[in-house]
């Protein structure tokens, strides 16, 4: 949709730069060409001129109020690193690893992986204001470590294992390896994806949004939650159109390993940067990034 829409506004912008000119040169009087013909160039440097006001008035008045700067940042970064976690590879590969794991219906992937989601949100939702968001963050970051690692390391051992078609081109040679061998590691892959699932749907999955809807004052709410949600299906636009090609570059194993690093990023971020909202009014919380 963003290439589709970028390639339209391209394509109105030709249309426009061609026809404008031609059209004030058809209409104009002679005594007034040259003026009406040079405003078409002079209104363009006009709009990339209070393009950059607008941009610099923006940067200052971020600066002047560390109440809007300092959580919008923390509101990307939470969106960003959600979706740098590997949560939607993950997903691509459910149900391929319940085929190598010789489920009888491997169709039932999606089944489990959906009902792993449910039951752990429900937890999250019942112990959120309990345990508190930064503890659930440090905790859903931390599992999401092992399981991407545990992950990486499948596909490190199996090189591309017998019978996965889906991504034998990206992980090299067919492994030789015994069935039995074979399935054992397969539940390797099963078990650290039903993890990673796990804790990713405790903490990482549903709180960014919360917080999104906490940290921001009233009157910059909108815009800045229209941002972090933009930066969020960026970032997983980017991450699903581009995994495979990591794959082919850092083969599939080294792939996870650095959704892994990210994970490890992002606890070190929750550690440092995100504040406690639980049992905070909306007022408390916009006082603490004023430094009141």
């Amino acid at each position: 949709m963003l290439l589709g829409g970028r390639l339209l506004t391209g394509l109105a912008c030709g249309v426009a730069s061609l026809v404008a000119p031609v059209y004030i040169s058809e209409i104009a009087y002679p005594a007034v060409r040259g003026l009406l013909g040079s405003c078409v160039q002079l209104m363009v440097v006009v709009g990339i001129l209070l393009a950059y006001l607008a941009e610099q008035s923006f940067r200052l008045a971020l600066l002047r109020q560390p109440a809007i700067y300092k959580p919008f940042i923390i509101g990307v970064s939470l969106m960003a690193f959600q979706q740098l976690s590997g949560v939607n590879a993950i997903m691509f590969y459910a149900e391929t690893i319940f085929e190598e794991a010789k489920f009888k219906d491997s169709s039932l992937a999606s089944v489990v992986v959906g009902v792993i989601q449910v039951l752990f949100t429900a937890v999250a939702a019942l112990i959120m204001d309990r345990a508190g968001r930064r503890l659930l963050l440090v905790l859903s970051g931390v599992v999401m470590v092992f399981s991407t690692s545990a992950f990486g390391t499948y596909f490190k051992l199996t090189q591309g294992g017998p019978g996965n078609s889906s991504h034998v081109a990206l992980s090299g040679p067919v492994s030789m390896e015994p069935v039995d061998a074979s399935v054992g590691l397969a539940w390797l892959a099963v078990g650290s994806m039903c993890l990673f699932i796990a804790g990713f749907a405790v903490g990482w999955g549903p709180i960014p949004w919360l917080l999104m809807s906490e940290i921001f004052p009233l009157h910059v709410k909108g815009v800045a939650t229209g941002v972090c949600v933009l930066t969020n299906w960026l970032m997983a636009f980017l991450v699903t159109k581009e995994f495979s090609s990591l794959m082919e570059v850092l083969r599939p194993y080294g792939a996870f390993w650095l959704a892994s690093a990210f994970c490890i990023f992002s606890v070190l971020f929750t550690l440092f940067c995100v504040p406690e909202t639980k049992g905070k009014t909306l007022e408390q919380i916009t006082a603490h990034f004023e430094g009141r």
